[in-house]
């Protein structure tokens, strides 16, 4: 989160992933940062168990998501 909020503040387009079980620790941190309403991406927690397959799935899961935050059109 704070690498998300710290790009943004520079000018660098940048969209944070975090597992859902840090959703409360990650608004916490951007309310801290100052960026109350800073916009991330969430996916399933836990990701450290999952082999490459399974995480380049939940990468195109949030795909969309993360498009959509930074702005772009597909």
């Amino acid at each position: 989160m704070a690498d998300g909020i710290l790009l943004e503040r520079a000018g660098v387009p940048a969209v944070s992933i975090c597992t859902d079980s840090f959703l409360m620790s990650a608004r916490a941190m951007a309310r801290t940062y100052g960026f109350p309403g800073y916009e991330f991406v969430t996916v399933p927690h836990p990701i450290a168990s999952l082999d490459e397959e399974q995480i380049a799935g939940r990468a195109r899961d949030v795909l969309p998501e993360v498009v959509r935050i930074l702005g772009v059109e597909s």
